[in-house]
């Protein structure tokens, strides 16, 4: 709800402050005072055009700032804290400024913002109905959801189960045409995938087994001059049973251990050495049969050879393509049938989807059918209403349809675009609101329309503009007293020349201008009751001491009064 809101440098404004309060407010004024300034002062404040030309003549730029009351973890609200903007105690502060030159600022709580998003923001701030600024119901989208809420509870919860139904169709429908447009690749992938575990398997790997074939290979390789070696070791070890002279470390031993053996027992330290010369000999003796026995072991095999380097040219192309190791291999071979099992599980997944996707526009489809049922009817009682409120409204002839369209594809909100339609008079045809009416009548229609809508379609503040332009009398009194109602359930500020619709208000402000003969300065002043059947008399017979112009005023005034009770 608007509290406050403070424009200048805007027309003939020069500063003028809005103190506003719930319900009703009606803004009067002499003609040229400035009063639709008020209204195109809230229209920049939510985002409207900005037009250098409405700036002050002398001044350098047009600033409206406003003052409102947000709900806390309200849509508004969340949206400010994400644009960085702060609320204080349920308070937001917005300002617009129009340079002369043509440059737009706007600012949200506290923090510069782009105006887009003051635009944004109206939609569930303000719905302005002005001679030429008609926004929020002129919108499709707006009548479609208005149109719903108007429906009731009904329609309501079959949106909700629609809704649902749309959400998961539209998750199975990008999942079933992912996996239906991957088919080509998911089949090279399998394919590839096929091979590698078919290449593996039929290699049989084991683990470790390329590092024992290396050491296998490389001792079949040198399998000579191993052998050589060994008998070399083992001859100078053990001796040459073949060769004339027996030099060998065994016999050196021999000849060692014999000459300490007849003196050890006369000194310790050379028993030690004796015993260990004992060790030593058992040692010697130990390798020198396992030279003899790994000699005789060590055969040069060349079909083994042949055979292991065949097996390991197997396990190399292997590790070329699937990892560096047989680990590695075996590994991705484990990975890959894994991974090959959810690739041939596709074709069961789409025809699971398939099947879900059917199931789901089936049942899309009968709750489409419920909401254009349930709209339709709604839409021929809220037209029927409507129409009704404007035969009290100096609009006897005129008439508002709803249109409902139904299509074959399916959206957020079922099949149906919905459109409010007006015919002024019986003879012309039923066309959009905004092409089937003046300024003046539309203001009208918008408030029939508003009046019905009452509470199904919850915006705070209702600003009309010239709401009452043509009209007089006995419809002038009902404009006045649907307004009324509607302030019931929400703001209403209205700017009007009607003294019939002022005296229903429950606050009243008017503007006045004074004139030095080069600028004319306007200010806005809240006025008590006195100043109310002054003003009200000023309207009514052009005179604030009228006897007979204050006597109505008073008269109004009490009508009013007694009919908001």
């Amino acid at each position: 709800m608007l509290e406050e809101v403070r424009i200048q440098g805007l027309g003939v404004i020069d500063d003028a402050v809005l103190e506003l309060s719930p319900g009703f407010t009606v803004v009067t004024g002499e003609t040229g005072a400035g009063k639709t300034m008020v209204v195109t002062g809230l229209g920049l404040l939510f985002g409207g055009r900005a037009d250098p030309q409405r700036v002050r003549p002398g001044a350098q730029r047009a600033v409206v700032e406003g003052r409102l009351t947000v709900e806390a973890g309200s849509r508004v609200a969340q949206r400010v804290e994400e644009a960085g903007g702060e609320l204080d105690d349920g308070v937001l502060i917005v300002s617009r400024s129009v340079s002369a030159e043509g440059r737009s600022r706007a600012s949200l709580g506290g923090r510069s913002a782009p105006v887009s998003l003051l635009a944004y923001l109206a939609d569930d701030l303000v719905a302005v109905h002005g001679q030429s600024d008609q926004q929020r119901l002129l919108r499709t989208d707006r009548q479609r959801a208005a149109l719903d809420r108007y429906a009731g509870e009904g329609l309501s919860t079959t949106l909700a189960a629609y809704t649902a139904a749309y959400r998961k169709h539209q998750e199975v429908e990008a999942e079933l045409a992912e996996l239906t447009t991957r088919a080509r690749e998911r089949a090279q992938e399998a394919d590839l995938l096929r091979f590698g575990v078919e290449e593996i398997a039929a290699a049989e790997p084991r683990p470790g087994e390329d590092a024992e074939l290396l050491a296998e290979e490389t001792r079949l390789a040198h399998a000579d001059a191993l052998r050589l070696a060994a008998t070399t070791a083992h001859q100078a070890l053990a001796g040459d049973p073949a060769g004339d002279v027996e030099v060998d470390v065994t016999a050196l031993l021999a000849g060692a251990r014999q000459a300490l053996s007849g003196v050890r027992q006369h000194d310790a330290a050379l028993a030690s050495l004796a015993d260990r010369l004992d060790e030593v000999s058992y040692v010697i003796s130990d390798a020198a049969t396992e030279l003899a026995s790994y000699a005789e072991s060590v055969d040069a095999d060349p079909m083994r050879l042949a055979a292991v380097q065949e097996r390991r040219a197997v396990l190399a192309q292997l590790t070329r393509k699937y990892g560096d190791t047989v680990e590695d291999v075996l590994a991705w071979a484990e990975d890959a049938a894994k991974r090959l099992t959810e690739l041939e599980g596709d074709d069961e997944r789409i025809e699971a989807l398939t099947v879900e996707e059917e199931r789901l526009r089936e049942r899309m489809t009968e709750l489409a059918d419920q909401l254009t049922a349930t709209r339709t009817a709604a839409a021929e009682r809220f037209g029927a209403a409507v129409t009704e409120e404007l035969t009290a409204l100096a609009m006897p002839h005129a008439r508002v349809t709803v249109r409902i369209r139904t299509g074959e594809g399916f959206g957020p909100h079922g099949r149906d675009d919905v459109e409010l339609l007006l015919a002024p008079h019986p003879s012309a045809p039923a066309l959009p609101l905004h092409k089937g009416a003046s300024g003046g009548e539309l203001s009208r229609v918008m408030l029939a329309i508003e009046v019905v809508f009452a509470g199904a379609d919850p915006v705070p503040t209702f600003v009309f503009d010239e709401v009452d332009a043509g009209v007089g009398g006995k419809a002038a009194v009902e404009i006045g007293r649907r307004l009324a109602r509607l302030a019931r359930r929400a703001q209403v500020i209205v700017v009007t020349h009607l003294p019939q619709v002022a005296a229903f208000a429950d606050a009243h402000l008017v503007v006045e201008k004074s004139n030095d003969g080069m600028v004319t300065e306007s200010g806005v002043t809240r006025l008590d009751r006195a100043g109310r059947v002054r003003e009200l008399s000023r309207m009514l017979a052009g005179m604030e001491d009228s006897e007979l112009g204050r006597a109505h005023a008073e008269e109004l005034l009490t009508l009013a009064a007694a009919d908001r009770a």
